[in-house]
């Protein structure tokens, strides 16, 4: 299994654990609730063709989860030792389990087991467990789904920043390099107090244009427990699963065709189509299409006391900024786009159409970079979740000038400058030593 396969399941299991792991001082009731629902559901795993979670399970990947410091690469899968041989099963106890249960195909896994016991299946010292015999069943192809239907209840968060919403709108069309073009709106919700943390219009729906949008909110309202988000393509990166992970923001996707988890942000959107969109002129452009939402929410949305709540939401919101989490300070840098490259023999690497030098070291190894797309210039090595800085971009002027030996040291040789080059001192990226530099900002 390589490492993005690893990570992706990794980040899958920091989803499935987050309810529990995103408030403090929960109750034994609210936690025994939150597995139900978690064991209840219906999960897309990657590289799994398995769609529910076993109880022990979870609370196995919550285990190592806290005893690791909340370290997210301490959920990776680890290679088994025992792989393609049975652990409990042989294939005569197989057989004889999917036959009786087969024979009594409505009984619980704890009543079967207890069947299975007195007619002489199974010892008592050598009783499957109850994971086993569901995957046995499964595969068999005879589990049944006795999931009660889903019980759906309006809700509310305690605590601001518990729970943050966010969506995106088609907007009005807006004049840009003098064509009609159409805005979206994404937008971003407290589920508390119905503050809006960030909102504004984009020329595109995309995740470049919400992962603006949400880390504007985060710099401004600091850091939810968890975020409440469609299943749209601006939603389901990778790039943004890895980067709340890291941040420990609990990433939840609603299901799909099912808005009703999204009813605050799906009002406040009523309520710009209704209140804001039919006061705007006939032609207006994106900054001042931005510059007129940002006044209506603060002058009027935020001040306005909410039917449900009975308070503003920007003083409901308030009410609890003592217990708010601030974002880092290089908060940009959590939204890096991740990439893998083999290092070439002359120890390059080419990343979006640049050609970049690799460490002393890393010729031939497989390293992972990570990069803003508007910003090619630094570019970050990492490996085994250690910066190794920054690749230089190549200048194969320098490297003529460079002597190499077996140890792998370099060496700046000098020479006389020619008739055509100007005098002077060289530039300071001729200074002996590495061409690589580990610096960063």
């Amino acid at each position: 299994m390589d490492q993005e396969t690893r990570r992706a399941i990794s980040l899958f299991r920091f989803g499935v654990i987050s309810p529990l792991v995103s408030r403090k001082g929960m109750s034994r009731g609210e936690q025994e609730a939150h597995l139900r629902e978690i064991i209840a559901a219906h999960w897309e795993m990657p590289g799994s063709a398995r769609t529910s979670i076993a109880r022990s399970t979870v609370l196995r990947w919550l285990a190592i989860y806290q005893r690791s410091g909340e370290r997210l690469e301490s959920l990776e899968p680890q290679p088994r030792r025992d792989r393609n041989t049975s652990r409990a099963l042989d294939q005569e106890l197989q057989a004889s389990l999917i036959r009786l249960r087969q024979a009594n195909p409505g009984v619980s896994l704890p009543v079967f087991v207890k069947i299975a016991r007195s007619v002489g299946i199974v010892e008592p010292e050598h009783t499957p467990s109850k994971d086993s015999l569901y995957r046995l069943f499964k595969r068999a192809g005879i589990e049944k789904d006795t999931r009660l239907p889903e019980d759906r209840r309006r809700f509310e968060t305690e605590l601001s920043n518990d729970l943050w919403q966010s969506d995106c709108m088609h907007g009005p069309r807006v004049v840009h390099s003098g064509k009609l073009r159409k805005a979206y709106l994404f937008a971003v919700i407290d589920d508390h107090s119905r503050l809006i943390t960030n909102a504004r219009f984009y020329l595109a729906e995309d995740l470049d244009s919400y992962r603006d949008c949400l880390i504007g909110a985060f710099q401004k309202r600091g850091l939810p427990r968890r975020l409440y988000v469609d299943n749209g393509a601006a939603f389901r990166s990778n790039a943004l699963k890895y980067a709340c992970a890291r941040l420990g923001v609990a990433l939840l996707h609603s299901r799909p065709y099912i808005p009703q988890g999204r009813g605050k942000i799906e009002r406040f959107f009523r309520s710009v189509r209704m209140q804001f969109i039919p006061l705007l002129p006939a032609e207006l452009t994106l900054e001042i299409l931005n510059e007129r939402l940002a006044q209506w929410i603060d002058d009027d949305y935020h001040e306005r006391k909410h039917s449900s709540t009975g308070q503003t939401p920007l003083e409901r919101y308030l009410a609890q900024v003592h217990l708010l989490r601030a974002a880092p300070p290089d908060l940009r840098d959590y939204f890096r786009i991740p990439a893998r490259r083999k290092v070439d023999k002359d120890r390059t690497v080419t990343l979006e159409g640049h050609v970049y030098e690799a460490p002393l070291g890393l010729m031939g190894q497989t390293i992972s970079l990570l990069y803003h797309q508007d910003d090619l210039s630094r570019v970050e090595v990492v490996r085994d979740d250690q910066s190794l800085g920054f690749l230089t971009p190549l200048d194969q002027a320098v490297n003529s000038r460079i002597k190499r030996d077996s140890t792998l040291k370099t060496t700046i040789v000098e020479t006389p400058p020619t008739p055509a080059a100007s005098s002077g001192s060289p530039p300071a990226s001729y200074r002996s030593g590495s061409l690589f530099s580990g610096s960063s900002s």
